[in-house]
């Protein structure tokens, strides 16, 4: 069990079994965690890219789609606030491992269903909702956990370098089986892949240290957090909502859109080759350059451009257009994305309370994420019940794509937090 400690380090309270101050550096822990993560975001982004085209081919329907995202959002948020309780009572790791476990059924469902996995999106979207929710939970508790405010953006760094890597190399991979063999075949072989990445994540994930947490699951923190009359928290809430409501329609319809416009899985994969080849040099410098005074005005800069990128689709969406926002989103992505991540982190550490609560607070970002993402895809599904016509969903992801300057307009005093009683 964590002791904590009376003592502060860059606005960190530390904690006995912590490292000593990390002086930006990363340890060992630090490294297995991104090992593990890195296994994950492959496994995800082999299949991933292109479970959404595999699923449009069988039924051409955007509803399909939304729907089963929709599903997962939601099942996410359950998971996050239910399973809070079991990580906090020391049972972590067994949820770490179970929701890459799910991760991997979920590709199994995938493979013994095949084209007729169409007809079971209430299954999917439940399963991947569980698997993705158990393994982001913990993977952010662990975070904290071994990162601080001394080498946060630089663990975040390495995060989106590993993230713009997998991006690069897996979706391109897939794009060329799926192309090179029989269309189905190529599918299942990719799905097959997945499966295998996921499981190695288990066995890595083995030499992770389970850190105890203290205290009982505080379960209405939320609503005890909104009934605070002054608390940074609820203006962090409202950004990390933002933030959500632009992952959820935009995770779905980009790669969609690069298939529709190409009609071919190798374009997609290198569309995703090449966004994500920016994206690696992008995390590089951003997560060696951007210190924590600079959090604000990078994260401005950021979302000023990803906005900016969405103008070209009202001129036609084409694969040049795609192009144009990929590559611009790659570029500044990482302004955005790092201070966003890294200031909430460190306003959990902040405090002695939120310290000791950290499952329960991580839980609090989650479900502030997955409400913008079920808002934002209730949204969507509503629109293209009326409509699809080009004009429509043009001022449906502008509208959507702006979020992130809602996030920075909440965000920007939080940057550099005093210590504030909790």
């Amino acid at each position: 069990m964590w002791a904590i400690l009376s003592r502060w380090k860059g606005g960190l309270l530390m904690q006995k079994d912590q490292p000593s101050p990390s002086r930006g550096k990363l340890d060992r822990q630090s490294w297995l965690l991104l090992a593990v993560n890195a296994l994950f975001i492959i496994a995800s982004a082999l299949s991933g890219t292109f479970i959404g085209v595999y699923l449009w081919k069988a039924s051409h329907n955007f509803a399909v789609l939304g729907l089963f995202t929709l599903l997962t959002h939601f099942c996410m948020a359950v998971t996050f606030w239910t399973a809070g309780y079991w990580v906090k009572k020391g049972h972590k790791m067994m949820c770490f491992r179970l929701g890459i476990g799910m991760s991997a059924v979920f590709y199994a469902i995938v493979l013994l269903l095949g084209i007729n996995a169409v007809h079971y999106i209430w299954l999917l979207g439940i399963v991947q909702g569980l698997g993705t929710g158990l393994f982001w939970l913990v993977f952010n508790v662990i975070y904290f956990e071994v990162t601080d405010p001394d080498n946060r953006d630089r663990f975040n760094g390495w995060t989106g370098i590993i993230g713009a890597v997998a991006g690069m190399v897996a979706p391109w991979c897939s794009g060329l089986l799926i192309t090179r063999m029989a269309a189905e075949t190529g599918y299942r072989m990719v799905f097959m892949i997945s499966f295998g990445t996921f499981v190695a994540a288990v066995v890595v994930s083995i030499w992770l240290r389970n850190r105890k947490s203290e205290g009982d699951y505080e379960w209405k923190l939320p609503v005890r957090i909104f009934q605070k009359p002054h608390t940074a928290w609820k203006t962090t809430l409202g950004a990390l909502a933002a933030q959500g409501f632009r992952e959820s329609v935009f995770g779905v319809m980009i790669g969609l859109l690069v298939y529709i416009q190409t009609g071919s899985e190798m374009k997609l994969g290198n569309f995703t080759l090449i966004t994500s080849a920016i994206a690696f040099l992008s995390f590089y410098a951003a997560g060696k350059w951007i210190k924590p005074i600079w959090r604000s005005r990078a994260m401005l800069v950021g979302t000023i451009v990803m906005t900016a990128v969405i103008i070209p689709f009202f001129f036609g969406i084409s694969y040049k257009t795609m192009l144009v926002f990929g590559i611009g989103t790659s570029l500044f992505i990482p302004l955005y994305t790092i201070p966003m991540t890294s200031a909430v982190f460190d306003l959990i550490g902040q405090h002695e309370e939120s310290a000791k609560q950290r499952v329960e607070y991580v839980v609090l970002r989650e479900l502030a994420l997955s409400a913008g993402r079920v808002v934002s895809m209730i949204i969507f599904i509503i629109t293209i019940h009326f409509s699809k016509a080009p004009i429509v969903l043009n001022c449906l992801l502008l509208f959507i794509g702006c979020s992130p300057l809602v996030s920075w307009l909440m965000m920007r005093r939080n940057f550099a937090p005093k210590p504030i009683k909790e």
